[in-house]
């Protein structure tokens, strides 16, 4: 069985060099509306919209409503 992760000389391609080689190929076969669509889908999917200050449905605290709750408590502590 013939070694797939070997480059001209013999030696294994690093993750970089893998890296790269992805990002032309898919660069090569998607247009640029493409890369606009999945950007906006990942904004969509992580600016947490519509989902009332928590970050999805895990129960966590949304990070303005984090800094918010910490901006309080730093004001109560400043008046003792």
């Amino acid at each position: 069985m013939a070694n797939n992760n070997q480059n001209k000389r013999g030696r294994s391609m690093s993750v970089e060099e893998a890296g790269r080689k992805g990002g032309e190929a898919t660069s090569n076969n998607h247009d640029r509306e493409f890369y606009e669509e999945i950007g906006r889908k990942g904004g969509e999917a992580s600016n947490g919209s519509g989902n009332n200050g928590n970050n999805g449905s895990n129960g966590k605290m949304s990070r303005e409503e984090a800094g918010r709750k910490g901006g309080e408590a730093s004001r109560r502590g400043s008046n003792n």
